[in-house]
């Protein structure tokens, strides 16, 4: 099955199939893989969103997450997280891009081109670190 990813109108991810349809995947499914991807590597603490108004827009749902797509139809992955005290920022820094890049593709065969870390802060080890269903305001847990 070979698969064909455009930008809509719409800003949706569409993947046409050979005479059986169009698969079509909203950036907000986008935004939770990568979101829960870059919260199970060890050393990430949260998603930070890059700025104070992207709280209460409803454009940035994706609580640190930013996609764009490119002319060329390329996805690039922009993420703010905050990281635990006492890691190796690069490692783990290069661990959630790998992470991303493979979440996305696993999950809903999309190829990200570039995975951009924002690294905003580091958290002490004294912070208690918030559950993964906070992250989006979703239950995650009782699926």
């Amino acid at each position: 099955m070979k698969a064909l990813f455009s930008k809509l109108t719409e800003r949706k991810y569409a993947m046409t199939t050979e005479n059986i349809g169009e698969i079509v995947i909203a950036p907000r499914v986008l935004e939770v893989i990568t979101g829960i991807a870059a919260t199970k590597v060890d050393g990430v603490y949260a998603l930070q969103n890059k700025n104070v108004t992207d709280g209460l827009s409803k454009t940035s749902l994706g609580r640190g997450v930013y996609l764009q797509t490119e002319e060329d139809g390329t996805v690039n992955v922009d993420i703010y997280v905050s990281l635990q005290y006492g890691i190796n920022v690069p490692a783990v820094s290069i661990e959630i891009q790998k992470a991303i890049k493979t979440a996305v593709y696993d999950m809903a065969e999309v190829l990200i081109s570039e995975v951009n870390v924002h690294v905003e802060s580091i958290v002490t080890e004294k912070s208690q670190k918030p559950d993964l269903a906070e992250l989006f305001n979703e239950d995650f847990l009782n699926d």
